[in-house]
């Protein structure tokens, strides 16, 4: 970790001076009460936005998803200003790494304040040049919900980018027991969903879909850009429903996010997924040009 700035995110902070709303601090240093909403319940939302030599990648995609989470989870009114100058500000301080990214917190604060504690956070990206080459192994795990559960349960939160991430990192924990790499959701009635931090992006033919967001998927912003650029090379895309026995069907197969970008799928269940390195490659090369 190498910067850190707390913001007053608040939309009533934006009244006051800029500097008066960025708080640079030490990352290793002791910054969140103990009684804090996101420490003890889990209670806040997040986002990670991928850096490229100093750029942000989809910067404007994340604050709409950011916001759009608070909106679900009933939190104050974000004050998108502060908290996009923070990000610039700790990538300006980490200079030029090649790869980086920045992970954007909000928490609903001490409990029985109702005021939001917002930080923004700057580390050096993990190496995914072998996940994006060579692919990873996916293991297929019912999420326990039906496909329609965000319409039928919206208080479920399904579809908001929430702090609470054990039951994600139980199933990676699952996977490796089951020697795969990642994990890719299913409904409880047969349909392909998402991966615990990715987006299922499938290619049959000349089509590129990926799983409709209104099962309760989170919208992918990796997964919006990698559609413009499918678009660009004569793809049409589309968000579909997708049952689980189509995926055995599909010429190629990728798990989309912000920091690993487009990962291919090599094989599901111990069945052998082709990879289209040539397309993978490609698309990878225009996310990490920074012009998205």
């Amino acid at each position: 970790m190498t910067a850190c700035i707390f913001v007053s995110p608040a939309e009533e902070s934006a009244g006051a001076a800029r500097a008066d709303r960025l708080h640079p601090v030490d990352p290793a240093a002791p910054q969140i009460p103990v009684t804090d909403l996101g420490v003890t319940r889990g209670d806040g939302i997040f986002e990670v936005i991928g850096v490229r030599s100093g750029h942000p990648l989809m910067l404007e995609a994340h604050l709409h998803r950011l916001a759009n989470s608070a909106v679900m989870l009933d939190l104050p009114t974000l004050d998108l200003e502060a908290i996009r100058a923070a990000v610039l500000q700790v990538i300006e301080s980490d200079g030029l790494l090649v790869e980086s990214s920045v992970k954007v917190v909000v928490t609903r604060g001490v409990e029985g304040t109702g005021v939001p504690i917002c930080w923004v956070l700057s580390s050096p990206a993990e190496d995914f040049r072998k996940d994006r080459t060579e692919g990873v192994r996916v293991v297929l795990l019912d999420r326990g919900y039906p496909h329609d559960i965000a319409a039928r349960a919206p208080w479920l939160l399904t579809g908001a980018k929430t702090l609470s991430y054990a039951v994600n990192k139980a199933v990676l924990r699952e996977a490796a027991r089951r020697d795969a790499d990642d994990v890719i959701f299913t409904s409880s009635d047969g349909y392909l969903l998402e991966g615990p931090s990715s987006n299922l992006i499938a290619k049959f033919g000349s089509r590129i879909w990926t799983p409709a967001p209104a099962q309760g998927i989170l919208r992918g912003t990796t997964q919006a850009a990698v559609f413009e650029v499918f678009s660009e090379l004569g793809f049409s895309t589309a968000e579909v429903l997708m049952m689980v026995d189509q995926v055995v069907d599909a010429d190629a197969l990728w798990l989309a996010s912000s920091t690993r970008l487009l990962a291919p799928v090599r094989a599901v269940d111990g069945h052998e997924i082709a990879v289209d390195h040539e397309l993978s490659d490609a698309v990878n090369e225009s996310l990490l040009s920074g012009t998205r």
